[in-house]
């Protein structure tokens, strides 16, 4: 695939996406955001693209969120532009049934920063920093990070980071759970690769149905999930890959899945 702000590359089953405005700071413009949205339908379709890599250009910025020179002057409803652009996109991030992980190699601002909190995993450079920024042009959070941010951060230290929009650092971010892991700018590259790597050799359908099965536990109370539980497993358990599963384990092998 070929876009004007995206590198899209697939690999070994893991595909990376790079956001490739790095003069800017990686930031969305109105052609990003439709290129963003329009690679993830290419990869969720993809059979060969078994895990997602999400990743900004350069070493600077992950994505510092809206480019606001990009519509300075003119009058726009804020709200019609989150429906229209980045709405879908979180959506599209939370229903794609592959893993997906942030790398975020610098700085995750704004709508940035709500991007990689809507990914499954997050792998953090120990120079990067996430920044809920939106109060300090008199805004609130938007792109999911009111929904994201309790959640993995807790109640009190979402409302902190959002009504200060003060920077996060990487210890802390990692320390209250917002991230999965931190790592040295020079490990980032490989350690995020060697989890996509393994998620790409894994049993994606069973990896799909964990993550639809935990969106839905967010809403849901026990007897739902232990009902829908019981639908998933009996789904997982007519996969071609739980069949080699089950005969690896007979046959004392590691198992090689295909992803089906």
């Amino acid at each position: 695939m070929t876009f004007g702000t995206l590198l899209y590359k697939v690999e070994g089953g893991v595909l990376t996406i790079i956001l490739n405005r790095p003069d800017v700071y990686n930031a969305f413009n109105e052609q990003m955001k439709k290129e963003l949205l329009e690679a993830l339908k290419v990869a969720e379709k993809d059979p060969a693209v078994r895990c997602l890599v999400l990743r900004g250009a350069g070493d600077k910025a992950f994505c510092s969120g809206q480019d606001l020179k990009e519509h300075a002057g003119q009058k726009r409803s804020l709200k019609e532009s989150l429906e229209r652009a980045y709405n879908p996109i979180i959506r599209k991030l939370r229903s794609i049934e592959k893993p997906i992980i942030a790398m975020i190699n610098g700085v995750a601002a704004g709508a940035g920063c709500s991007v990689a909190l809507a990914c499954d995993m997050r792998i953090m450079s120990s120079s990067a920093k996430l920044i809920q920024a939106f109060v300090r042009i008199g805004l609130v959070p938007d792109t999911g990070a009111h929904w994201f941010l309790p959640r993995l951060a807790g109640q009190a230290r979402a409302f902190e980071y959002a009504a200060t929009g003060r920077d996060v650092p990487a210890d802390e971010a990692e320390r209250v759970g917002i991230v999965n892991r931190v790592v040295s700018p020079a490990e980032l590259e490989k350690v995020t690769l060697d989890l996509a790597r393994s998620f790409a050799g894994a049993p994606t359908r069973s990896i799909g149905l964990i993550k639809r099965t935990l969106n839905k536990s967010l809403s849901s109370d026990l007897a739902s999930i232990l009902e829908y539980e019981a639908y998933a497993q009996q789904i997982a358990s007519e996969s071609e890959d739980h069949k080699e599963g089950i005969k690896a384990f007979l046959e004392k092998r590691k198992p090689e899945f295909k992803g089906n």
